[in-house]
């Protein structure tokens, strides 16, 4: 028997890079970008490396709570989130610290948040909390850009997973949904090459993250996750899809420098060797070679940078730190809009210790 096969559709997976490693431009992919406001994507870049450390050091003095660095992801966070308008929608996971940033978060309030108090999130109309389970967000982003497109509102909504999640069911059912349903929603992967322990190559046996869009009807693309210019253009691109009904996945190809959380301890799992590999790519670093080869670098201008970004985080740490807790019974707040029985008897039962410690 002769089996008789024929090419239905053909397919393949573009790759962006505008900035390599030595800070070297593609001048035929320079995005419509001033000097003032690459700046300023820089001034947020070194601005969430800064707060970063500051917030890790907290931690370790335990003035703070479990926190989760982005280190080496800045690129790939104020990128995408500089590419939206203040009336999009951005859907984060647990490390979206830059995107929260660069959307003009309060900061007194971000400290608020990693001090375990989620009452600084009360208010915030576009950025939604923290999401602690792995994948969960995809499918709220997409239930949001769907409200909006119903609504005839134009708004977009970015949501943010890491490549450990495209191993959800979630996040597959979000794709689904998005792809059938013509959704304005952009999946922001930021593939840092881990998901705790395990590794990206253990995730899928696919090549790449971004062809699984393909299997759900729209267009999925690989971005250098450490170059901002291409990370900021990919994500323009896909706003201007989106407003159409068109969902796009960005991959971005990135790296986690730091522990997955501060509970964890990357050295159990990974090489010294692996990590420092990474070193070249930084994606701060790469930005200011950019800038000495356009001679928009001086050395008083790092410094000044650095002053400016200094002053904002000690002056935010001074307040956060120093507003007091919520009272213990607020963990049963903004849970359902109504009480559940269990949740009733849970708080008497909190209720009653606290008396008796009293």
């Amino acid at each position: 028997m002769v089996l008789i096969r024929k090419v239905i559709k053909t397919f393949g997976v573009e790759y962006l890079q505008i900035l390599d490693e030595e800070g070297t431009i593609d001048e035929s992919l320079r995005p419509d970008l001033t000097e003032d406001r690459i700046k300023e994507i820089y001034h947020l870049m070194v601005l969430a490396r800064m707060f970063d450390e500051k917030l890790f050091k907290l931690q370790r003095m335990g003035k703070i709570g479990t926190y989760a660095p982005i280190k080496g992801q800045e690129a790939a966070q104020i990128g995408t989130a500089f590419a939206i308008s203040k009336d999009d929608w951005t859907v984060p996971t647990f490390r979206e610290f830059g995107v929260y940033l660069a959307r003009g978060a309060d900061r007194v309030k971000l400290v608020q948040v990693w001090n375990g108090d989620t009452r600084a999130f009360h208010g915030d109309a576009k950025n939604l909390p923290v999401a602690i389970p792995v994948g969960s967000q995809a499918l709220h982003g997409v239930g949001i850009a769907w409200a909006s497109k119903m609504r005839g509102e134009n708004k977009v909504a970015l949501t943010y997973f890491g490549d450990g999640a495209t191993s959800e069911g979630d996040v597959l059912e979000a794709f689904n949904f998005a792809g059938a349903f013509g959704i304005p929603v952009i999946f922001v992967c930021q593939d840092n090459q881990w998901a705790i322990s395990t590794p990206r190559k253990v995730q899928t046996a696919a090549e790449t993250i971004a062809q699984k869009a393909i299997a759900f009807g729209f267009k999925g693309l690989q971005v250098d996750g450490n170059d901002v210019l291409a990370v900021y253009a990919a994500t323009k691109e896909a706003v201007e899809r989106a407003r159409k009904g068109e969902p796009t996945l960005l991959e971005l190809l990135t790296y986690r420098m730091s522990d997955h959380t501060t509970s964890d301890d990357a050295s159990k799992y990974r090489t010294e060797a692996d990590v420092h590999a990474w070193d070249s790519k930084d994606p701060v670093l790469r930005l200011e070679k950019f800038f000495r080869k356009q001679g928009w670098w001086t050395d008083d201008y790092g410094a000044w940078v650095r002053s400016e970004c200094e002053k904002e985080i000690n002056d935010a740490v001074e307040k956060g730190l120093a507003i007091p807790p919520p009272p213990p019974e607020d963990m049963f707040s903004h849970i359902f809009a109504e009480m559940i029985p269990d949740h009733k008897r849970q708080l008497e039962e909190l209720k009653a210790e606290l008396g008796d410690a009293q």
